[in-house]
């Protein structure tokens, strides 16, 4: 699986029980505190090969700092959160790369494992399956809201616990069910990434805005206007490819909005569904079914209200 696919990392087969995954990430600072964007960091990089079902076992950093304006204890501070978040993993971080830059930028390439067998791709959904999110959406109108100083301590501590929670649960919890397709939900929003998921497997979406979880803040942010422009875009990009029923233009950019270490987006077999939700409970993964597979032109979306 190469550059060839719309996949979320590359993965080499090195053997008939072996493959090697990996894929690189790195973004400027979505959070005013280094070390909770540190493990942000660490944890939208990691996702990538959670979304394959692969196991990561080593990182390199990828740093660019303004050392001559910046103190470099701030550079400490975001490498330690890299390095926790890496342990809580179990991944090893072997070392990296920096340069001088007019401003942050952090970022891991990682590598993982995972039998050739067992690779999860977002190619493979079929007519009919359920789709299971695993984090809430709203997070690229939180960030750019605490970029322009306008919510709350307890917005920004939830905020930062959804980014920088591991999808290792929801990742392990889907290998043991058996599902048919997976992608991370990040900068291209729940749609954009849904929609390339129906383009690989040749299949429409069906997504009920009712059961999709948001964070409530963003509900509030969206009508005040404070929306990213990387969500405008997303929007944009998906204009023909969505067919909107009743739905309003702030709900359609809540839908689009560009995430930072969102959740996976899985589907999931009808026979199975049940014993995905229970495994994703058991792991203290809040899951919910907000559509399913359809036949019907590929890559295109219907959403309606439930």
């Amino acid at each position: 699986m190469g550059p060839g696919s719309l996949d979320d990392a590359a993965v080499y087969r090195i053997s008939d029980d072996l493959a090697l995954v990996q894929s690189v990430d790195f973004i400027t600072p979505v959070v005013d505190d280094p070390h909770d964007f540190g493990a942000i960091v660490a944890a939208n990089a990691l996702s990538d090969l959670y979304a394959k079902g692969a196991r990561p076992i080593l990182a390199l950093n990828l740093v660019g700092f303004p050392a001559k304006t910046l103190p470099l204890h701030i550079l400490g501070e975001i490498l330690r959160g890299g390095a926790e978040k890496a342990a809580e993993a179990g991944v090893l971080v072997a070392g990296g790369h920096s340069l001088n830059d007019s401003e942050p930028k952090y970022g891991m390439a990682v590598t993982g494992l995972v039998h050739p067998d067992q690779v999860v791709t977002n190619a493979g959904a079929k007519a009919g399956d359920l789709l299971f999110l695993t984090k809430p959406l709203g997070i690229g109108l939180i960030t750019t809201a605490i970029d322009r100083r306008l919510v709350d301590p307890a917005t920004i501590r939830r905020v930062v616990s959804v980014m920088s929670k591991l999808n290792r649960e929801a990742s392990e919890a889907m290998l043991k069910v058996g599902v048919d397709a997976c992608t991370d939900v990040t900068g291209f929003g729940l749609l954009g990434h849904l929609h390339e998921m129906a383009l690989a497997s040749g299949l429409s979406a069906e997504v009920g805005l009712d059961r999709v979880p948001v964070l409530e803040e963003a509900w509030e942010l969206v009508r005040r206007g404070v929306v990213p422009e990387g969500t405008h875009n997303n929007r944009h990009y998906l204009d023909g490819k969505v067919r909107w029923e009743g739905i309003s233009r702030e709900e359609q950019l809540v839908l689009c909005d560009a995430q930072t270490s969102g959740g996976l987006l899985i589907a999931c077999p009808p026979d199975r569904d049940e014993r995905l939700a229970t495994s994703m409970e058991q792991a203290g993964v809040e899951a919910a079914v907000i559509g399913r597979m359809a036949p019907g032109a590929s890559g295109e979306i219907l959403v309606r209200r439930s």
